[in-house]
C-alpha cells in the first residue's frame, strides 16, 4: 500500500517496515481493524551536504553513500555519527539517523533522537511524525497521541486525525474518539483516501478511508457499551462493501458476545 497525501505525516503509509511488529491485537470484543501495513513516518531525505569544504566530512559522506548503496545500515549509521560530530548543527544529518533507527525497528533510539530534533524545532511536521510513530511502536500511546494532536493542529491532515481517533480508542477515551470520528466523516477527502486492509479472502485491498472510520466508530461505540449502535454500523458497512474484513470480523465477534 502506498498512501500519499501531503507533508510529512501524509506519507504515513509509505514504508511498512514494522507491519507485524507494531500491529496490535484487538480486544476480545473487536477484531483487528488497523491497516495491513503499519503507518510510519515519511521517508527521510538524503543529508544536505552541498559544497563540502571539509575533506574529512566529505570522506564520511562518501562512506555513508557507499554503505547506503550496498545496504549496510550499520556502516551508514556509523558514518552519519562521524558527520554529526563534525556538523552537530545539521538537523538533516540527525533526522536521517533517526529515520534509519526507525527503519531498523530500533524505536527507542529513534524516539530519543526525534526528541532532540523537536527541542530544536517543535513545529517541524516530519519530526513530530517520527516522534509519534516511535512512541506508538514503543507502546507509549499517550505521548504518541500528544505528538499526533500537535501534528494535526499544525497541518489539518486527515490521516493524522484518524491516528488520533484510533489512539483514543486504544486508550479507552471513547467519547473523544467519537467526536473526532464525526469530524473525519465530514472531511471531503475521507472518501478519496485509500487505506489497505485484508479483504474477506485475506488478500490485501485498498478501501475508502470512510469505511475504516465508520468501522472505528463502531468499535468506539462498542467500547463504551453501545453494542446495538455498533452492530448497526458494522451491518451498514457490510451492505456497502461486503468484503471489508474488519467490519465482518467485528460483527461476528459482537454476535458471539
Amino acid at each position: 500500500m502506498r498512501l500519499v497525501t501531503s507533508i510529512a505525516w501524509i506519507i504515513i503509509m509509505t514504508i511498512s517496515i514494522a507491519a507485524n511488529a507494531q500491529k496490535k491485537k484487538a480486544s476480545k470484543e473487536t477484531a483487528e481493524t488497523k491497516p495491513t501495513e503499519t503507518q510510519v513516518p515519511a521517508t527521510a531525505q538524503e543529508p544536505q551536504m552541498n559544497s563540502i569544504a571539509d575533506p574529512v566530512l566529505e570522506h564520511y559522506y562518501k562512506k555513508y553513500a557507499m554503505a547506503s548503496r550496498w545496504n549496510d545500515t550499520q556502516v551508514a549509521k556509523s558514518a552519519l555519527y562521524d558527520m554529526i560530530i563534525r556538523r552537530p548543527d545539521s538537523d538533516s544529518l540527525i533526522f536521517t539517523l533517526a529515520y534509519m533507527y526507525f527503519d531498523g525497528r530500533q524505536y527507542a533510539p529513534a524516539m530519543l533522537v526525534s526528541q532532540e530534533l523537536l527541542a530544536r524545532d517543535s513545529k517541524n511536521l516530519a519530526y513530530l511524525e517520527l516522534s509519534a510513530a516511535s512512541f506508538e511502536a514503543l507502546g507509549i500511546l499517550d505521548r504518541s497521541l500528544q505528538n499526533y494532536e500537535t501534528l494535526y493542529l499544525l497541518s489539518n491532515n486527515t490521516m493524522a486525525l484518524y491516528k488520533i481517533a484510533f489512539l483514543q480508542y486504544d486508550l479507552k477515551r471513547y467519547e473523544e474518539g467519537l467526536t473526532n470520528v464525526d469530524i473525519l466523516l465530514k472531511k471531503s477527502d475521507a472518501e478519496t483516501i485509500k487505506i489497505g486492509f485484508n479483504d474477506t479472502s485475506n488478500k490485501p485491498k485498498d478501501f475508502s478511508m470512510k469505511y475504516a472510520v465508520l468501522n472505528l466508530k463502531g468499535m468506539l461505540l462498542q467500547g463504551k457499551g453501545d453494542k446495538a449502535g455498533a452492530k448497526k454500523i458494522y451491518e451498514d458497512i457490510i451492505k456497502q462493501v461486503p468484503d471489508f474484513q474488519p467490519a465482518v470480523a467485528n460483527l461476528a465477534e459482537l454476535n458471539k458476545g
